[in-house]
């Protein structure tokens, strides 16, 4: 591979984008709206992230916030509108080492500014994503950062299981939403693994969280395989009753979903969430079984 290209480009309806690349895969971010990472793939192929201009929600000030697809951060716990502030504005960016850094302008109402700065390595498909949330408020408040890849349909997600052994104790959290069924038939529940199917024919939402220790999840989709990477603090207090991971599918998408612990946040400070994401060619999809997906697990994830 050579050095990392950077270049201006417009990108079908997002508009004026920057197009961060090493010969192998590219990454397409946006700087009309954002911040905001639309796409991910391979140079030529598929792009692994969704893409959609459809869905919108009118929130506050009279604006619509719009999924748009691909990679966004927002602050949780989730509440309306305060989580739905449209990111309809133009971003500043520049670019950096191997990538480019991104800043919002600050949330009205919310106060909150969001920073993403984008690495892409130069002899490898890896990309470190950093997550900034500022506090601009005169007070304090308690958020954590949740970061959010909307994945292209008809892809399969594994996630894992802890493996913790704590004794009397439970060693797991798993939170269930309201509208979701536990005997969906897009869920496998395994023992060693959560399996997720996006259906593009299934509308009804799904939705999970868990106690990720393992500190990452996988998508396949496009004959291709996803890994996102982050890091979970063992002991510290999450979100959603205590979950580092969430998980979201619809019919036009599934979310993968890392959360940092909940943190009050000074005036002015800053809290910092990094992924790490892999992206790997030509990697079948496994079945269900525990025994295929630890193969995939032991090729090409665990570290």
């Amino acid at each position: 591979m050579s050095a990392v290209q950077i270049k201006e480009i417009i990108y079908e309806q997002f508009g004026n984008c920057i197009e961060i690349s090493n010969e192998v895969i590219n990454l397409v971010v946006t700087v009309d709206h954002g911040p905001r990472i639309i796409r991910i793939g391979f140079i030529g192929g598929e792009n692994e992230f969704c893409e959609n201009n459809d869905a919108t929600l009118a929130t506050y000030g009279d604006e619509e916030w719009k999924i748009r697809g691909g990679h966004r951060l927002w602050h949780s716990p989730e509440y309306f509108p305060r989580s739905y502030i449209a990111d309809n504005e133009p971003v500043e960016w520049q670019t950096i080492k191997n990538g480019v850094k991104l800043v919002q302008k600050v949330e009205p109402w919310v106060q909150i500014k969001k920073e993403m700065e984008i690495e892409l390595s130069a002899d490898c498909n890896r990309v470190v994503v950093t997550h900034h949330l500022t506090n601009k408020n005169a007070w304090p408040v308690e958020l954590a950062a949740w970061s959010l890849s909307v994945m292209a349909t008809g892809g399969m997600e594994i996630i894992p299981q802890p493996s913790r052994d704590t004794g009397f104790l439970g060693n797991r959290v798993v939170a269930l939403w309201p509208f979701t069924k536990m005997n969906d038939h897009r869920i496998y529940w395994g023992d060693k693994y959560i399996v997720l199917s996006q259906d593009p024919k299934m509308k009804p939402p799904f939705k999970l969280g868990i106690s990720n220790e393992d500190g990452w999840a996988a998508y396949f989709n496009h004959g291709n395989l996803f890994i996102k990477r982050f890091n979970h603090i063992i002991g510290k207090k999450y979100p959603d009753f205590g979950v580092s991971f969430e998980t979201y599918t619809t019919d036009f998408m599934l979310e993968m979903e890392s959360l940092s612990p909940l943190t009050l946040l000074e005036p002015e400070s800053t809290l910092t969430h990094i992924e790490e994401w892999e992206l790997i060619q030509n990697v079948d999809r496994p079945s269900n079984e525990e025994s295929s997906i630890d193969a995939v697990v032991k090729q090409y994830i665990a570290k």
